[in-house]
């Protein structure tokens, strides 16, 4: 899969009658299908610039091809697993079938999809009937097969359970649609300063004074006073590197939802990008069509699918934007897997500042999906004593376990039992 480096090309064979114009434009169409702006503009440019390239190398061919098609980062993946499934494998409808399709243990062994496979392969298949094999006839004829059902999912129970990074364009969609009704209520805070309450715990002397004062000097009520209710802001920073790029996207429906939703009780919601650089793409979150706002979020942070600098872009938001957005008790949530490139003290000393400049500080880690999981990173490991709490993040179940976290002060998810881990080395 090509994510910024080489990839490596098995050599090219050509059939006797190879229909090169039209394989490219049947491609063409595939890529269309999972989502790529491959056009007949496009199509006419691939023919043509394929003509020139020459179609005897296969690392020419597929880079010839990308530079036609692929015009953003995050199509790469996808571009990757198309070209490999439509002009290497010579059975590749057997082998999407396969992966479409259920497989019986024994038979086919399972295995984990790769980024953006099963997607890949549900754009090729587009428009393919699946071939359902028919059931054998019984001998007696009326006799029926009773199937207790009572601990199968529903497919709506089965959606929120699925890994983002392995839902297919079906998926996907009905899982952004299930985000967009998502919420994310937060109970409020009560501020020092207080205000005129009829059924206030503290007397207002200075208004009840004022008020005898009018009446000739006679007090006959004492005018009473409560803390006033205050709502906190809510700070996101989402890595978008190419191990998150997945999740990350299903993170930002998420986060649009929360900054569109009336009465959810935040006072603000702001939004950080980072992956080689910070990007704050608040004003975007703030349109009501999301795949307009995602796509002005897209265009502005310049980094999706790259490296990861966790700790340059924590250290970044610290000096540029912790005194904007982090007054008056804000949570922040940071959604990333903790892989870094940077030096693991400066990661440490970054997350401390942060900590100490929030109310609270949740993360949010996908990586968490595995049951094995451990704290053997740096950065995961400098991370983690600077966190209230660390929650798994690759579901819609996990999103939705967001706000359990939030209303209960004292949640910590993961971050005991982990820490017990680094405490035994």
């Amino acid at each position: 899969m090509f994510m910024g480096g080489m990839v490596e090309h098995a050599p090219l064979t050509l059939p006797d009658d190879p229909q090169l114009v039209t394989n490219i434009t049947h491609f063409a169409r595939a890529l269309r299908a999972a989502g790529l702006p491959a056009g007949p503009g496009r199509v006419a440019d691939a023919i043509l610039a394929v003509e020139a390239a020459g179609f005897t190398d296969r690392a020419d061919f597929h880079h010839t091809l990308m530079a036609c098609f692929v015009s953003r980062p995050e199509h790469r993946a996808l571009f990757d697993q198309l070209f490999r499934l439509y002009w290497r494998d010579p059975r590749y409808l057997e082998h999407m079938m396969s992966m479409l399709t259920p497989q019986v243990r024994g038979v086919a062994e399972e295995r984990e999809l790769r980024a953006a496979e099963k997607r890949a392969a549900e754009a090729l298949l587009h428009g393919v009937a699946r071939d359902v094999p028919d059931m054998p006839e019984t001998e007696e004829e009326g006799t029926e097969i009773e199937v207790d059902a009572s601990l199968t999912m529903s497919r709506e129970e089965r959606l929120k359970t699925l890994d983002f990074e392995q839902m297919s364009l079906a998926e996907m969609a009905e899982a952004k649609r299930v985000i967009a009704k998502m919420s994310l209520a937060v109970p409020p805070l009560k501020s020092r300063r207080t205000e005129a309450a009829v059924r206030g715990a503290r007397p207002d002397w200075r208004r009840t004074m004022r008020a005898g004062l009018a009446q000739g000097g006679e007090i006959t009520a004492f005018a009473r006073r409560a803390r006033r209710i205050r709502w906190p802001a809510l700070v996101t920073l989402c890595d978008i590197s190419g191990s998150m790029s997945s999740y990350s996207r299903a993170v930002l429906h998420f986060l649009h939802a929360v900054a569109n939703e009336k009465g959810a009780g935040w006072a603000r919601v702001h939004a950080f990008t980072f992956g080689t650089r910070l990007t704050n793409i608040s004003r975007h979150l703030a349109q009501r069509d999301v795949d307009a706002a995602l796509k002005a979020a897209g265009a502005e942070a310049q980094d999706w699918e790259g490296g990861t600098r966790i700790a340059s872009c924590l250290e970044a938001f610290n000096r540029d934007w912790s005194r904007r957005v982090l007054g008056q008790g804000a949570v922040v949530l940071i959604i990333t897997d903790g892989l870094d490139r940077d030096e693991p003290e400066r990661l440490a000393r970054a997350m401390e500042r942060l900590h100490l400049s929030a109310r609270r500080v949740i993360w949010v880690n996908p990586l968490l999906r595995w049951e094995g999981f451990a704290p053997k990173a740096a950065g995961i490991r400098a991370m983690l004593p600077h966190v209230d709490s660390f929650r798994a993040g690759h579901n819609i179940a996990a999103l939705e376990g967001l706000a359990e976290a939030l209303s209960r002060p004292g949640d910590a998810g993961e971050k005991a039992r982990l820490m017990r881990m680094l405490a035994e080395g």
